[in-house]
Order: structure tokens, then C-alpha cells, then sequence
């Protein structure tokens, strides 16, 4: 990917810790002013400003979070990723999704796809209920790290909904999204984009993050306080059944903890209709 060589560091650290400064001391309207000023000076929005004015209430919720966004937030974290997802924030949904799908008698499959693997945490969580597994992830650090865990026949630095795009692998009989919906607002491309790479009858698993109804308040996605995407899971059931999908389960969990208090989600499981 392209670096864009332009961006002013130096004034975009400024505006940056300024705005950071003005939303910490409750000042909204100063903070996302300088917010504004972030985007101007970093379009590609590597700092991720745009979801930032969205957790605080205003501005029009993006679509998803930017991917430069992305990709810096988790080759930052690559190293000490598992250490403070797994041990600090308590997160064992790959083992949700291990459970679910024994329960359910799923599995074993032929080819899964693990869309944003990170470090392979749901690789190695399904290893050995999958024969071959191809995992994705925007961050070249992180898949670094998932490529010494030798747990992936095959993995691929890109973008999720880019890469569904423009995959014409074999199709997948087992498609997992763990951790990806919070920094998606939208759903329709994922889901779209999973159908068309899928067997008929293909099993595709994910969590999303959700709020309560009184904070959604009607909507199908926002961005909450921690610059996460939450779905309402009418949203999330209504785009599975329009894309082809038909819910198997929806599990209520906790997805992780967020400064000690549980952030509540669903896990869920669906099946492609012939």
C-alpha cells in the first residue's frame, strides 16, 4: 500500500494531542473541530479521527473504520496483541466459536477462511476441525506473526471486503469473522462478500459487539464509546436473510472487558441457503 508522503507530522501530532486533550477535558464542540483540522491534514485518517467524532455523537457514522486506521492500530499491537487481548481484556472467543460448533455437530471442513486472523487465535482455536485454513488480516505484522505459528496453509496481507471482492480461490465450506464487525459499520459487503466465496450449506461464524436498545435507539450500527462499532441484531439478522443466509444461532457474550466492565455481543452462526 501506498504511504501517503505528504502528511505534515509534525502538524498532525499537534492537532491530534489537541483534540485527544479537548475530548478527555469534555470540551466536544473544540474537540472535534481539531478532529476536523486531523482529517484535513490526514485524509487516508491513520488515527482513525473520523470514528472518534462518531463515539462522541456527531458527524456522520462511516461506513467502517479506515483502513490506514487499521493497519496502524494493529502493527502497532502486533507484539504484545495476545498478551493484552487474551490475559488483560479476557477475550476467548475463538474457543466460543470451538464450542458452538461442537455442539451444533459442525464440522469438520475442508477449507475455512479466518477473515482478520491476527495472530492466528482462531486458527489455532479450529486447527484441527479444518483440513486446509487460509487467513487474511491487514496488518503485515500481525500475519508475520500468525506465518511463524505455522497454522495457515495459506495467508494474505489485504483488506476483507477488498479480498472477497476479488477472490476467485475455491470456494469455503467454514468462513470465521471474529473481532472484525467492530470495526465495520456496514454489513452488507462482508456479508455479500462471504456468500459469494462460500460452498451451498457453507457455515460462516462471527461476533459483533452491540449496545443497548436504548443507546442504539433504532439504529442499526454506531460507533460506541471505545471507537467500536456496535449492531443491533435485528440489523445483523435482516442482512444475513437478504444476502442468502439462514441464522442457525445467536449466542449472547461477553466479547471482552473494556475498563472492567463486560462489552455484551452475540456470536453467531450461519448457514449459507442453496
Amino acid at each position: 500500500m501506498m504511504k501517503n508522503q505528504k502528511v505534515d507530522e509534525e502538524a498532525l501530532a499537534e492537532a491530534y494531542n489537541r483534540a485527544l486533550a479537548l475530548e478527555k477535558a469534555g470540551d466536544i464542540d473544540a474537540a472535534v473541530k481539531a478532529y476536523e483540522e486531523v482529517l484535513a491534514i490526514d485524509p487516508e485518517d491513520h488515527g482513525g479521527a473520523a470514528v472518534r467524532i462518531a463515539a462522541m455523537g456527531r458527524g456522520e457514522t462511516p461506513p467502517k473504520a479506515p483502513d490506514a486506521y487499521v493497519e496502524t492500530l494493529f502493527d502497532q499491537q502486533a507484539e504484545a496483541f495476545e498478551d493484552i487481548l487474551v490475559e488483560q481484556l479476557g477475550y476467548a472467543v475463538p474457543m466460543i466459536v470451538r464450542q458452538r460448533l461442537q455442539a451444533l455437530e459442525l464440522g469438520s471442513f475442508k477449507r475455512m477462511l479466518d477473515l482478520g486472523c491476527g495472530t492466528g487465535l482462531t486458527g489455532e482455536a479450529l486447527r484441527d476441525m479444518a483440513a486446509d485454513i487460509t487467513g487474511i488480516d491487514l496488518s503485515e505484522n500481525m500475519v508475520e506473526i500468525a506465518h511463524e505459528k505455522d497454522l495457515y496453509e495459506t495467508l494474505y496481507v489485504a483488506e476483507v471486503e477488498d479480498f472477497l471482492e476479488d477472490n476467485d480461490d475455491e470456494p469455503f465450506d467454514l468462513i470465521t469473522a471474529t473481532d472484525v464487525l467492530p470495526y465495520l459499520g456496514a454489513l452488507e459487503p462482508l456479508f455479500f462478500g462471504a456468500a459469494e466465496n462460500m460452498v451451498e450449506g457453507g457455515i460462516f461464524v462471527f461476533s459483533s459487539e452491540t449496545l443497548p436498545d436504548e443507546v442504539l435507539a433504532g439504529r442499526a450500527y454506531m460507533v460506541g464509546p471505545h471507537q467500536r462499532f456496535a449492531h443491533s441484531e435485528a440489523y445483523i439478522r435482516e442482512r444475513l436473510a437478504s444476502t442468502g443466509f439462514e441464522v442457525v444461532e445467536v449466542t449472547d457474550i461477553n466479547v471482552r472487558m473494556q475498563e472492567g466492565h463486560p462489552t455484551p455481543g452475540h456470536l453467531v452462526i450461519a448457514k449459507l441457503n442453496g
